[in-house]
């Protein structure tokens, strides 16, 4: 299956994003912004879970409703600034699981080297939703879906806040099966891999490491 890139345009998200990349914004508006824009984010790339259909009792009558038909969700934050957009994902799917793939780029070859990886047991058994909040040359999640994958999940989706088009095609070409949602496209790398204009390093910014 082709995968399929969605850059969301929804006007709340993208008014959280031009306050996210000022550097005027301070760690904690930060964290709670990416918590934020994640949540929304969510609401968006969980849009075809299949529902079922079950009788709830209102205090007025018996009522024909839907609920989810049980497909189990695990969210895998790449580390560190991944986490940043786990607690607005768990507050729309409280009953999903979390997993995390600890990778760092190496400064000399941007390259990604992993140092931790820890999922769900079931992890068979249920849909992948990989988060990290920056996607500029793709290595890092390119090798974080690699690990995953090796644990045969049902499906990997892949979410991102902000987007380089050179990581966005890389990801595409290495993982043709994985569905991308990316809040904003930027217009490119610079000669470090930071992506312009970008808003820093996410992951000091969340942390107040800068």
């Amino acid at each position: 299956m082709e995968n399929q890139v969605f850059i969301m345009e929804h006007p709340l998200i993208q008014h959280k994003i031009s306050l996210l990349r000022d550097k005027a914004t301070g760690s904690k508006e930060f964290r709670e912004l990416i918590s934020e824009i994640s949540m929304l984010m969510c609401y968006e790339a969980t849009r075809d879970l299949p529902l079922k259909e079950v009788e709830i009792e209102t205090p007025v009558a018996v009522a024909k409703t839907k609920i989810l038909a049980g497909r189990k969700l695990a969210f895998v934050p790449i580390l560190r600034a991944g986490i940043g957009m786990v607690d607005g994902a768990i507050a729309m799917v409280p009953a999903a699981k979390v997993g995390h793939i600890g990778l760092y780029r190496d400064p000399e070859t941007l390259k990604p080297v992993e140092y931790y990886s820890k999922l769900p047991k079931d992890i068979k058994e249920r849909e992948v939703v990989v988060l990290d909040p920056m996607l500029a040359t793709g290595g890092s999640a390119i090798d974080a879906i690699s690990i995953i994958k090796k644990s045969n999940p049902k499906s990997i989706k892949f979410m991102c806040i902000i987007g380089a088009p050179e990581g966005i095609n890389a990801l595409k070409s290495a993982h043709t099966d994985v569905t991308i949602y990316c809040a904003a496209m930027d217009q490119k790398l610079n000669e470090h891999g930071y992506i312009v204009p970008g808003l820093g390093d996410a992951g000091d910014r969340i942390f107040g490491t800068e």
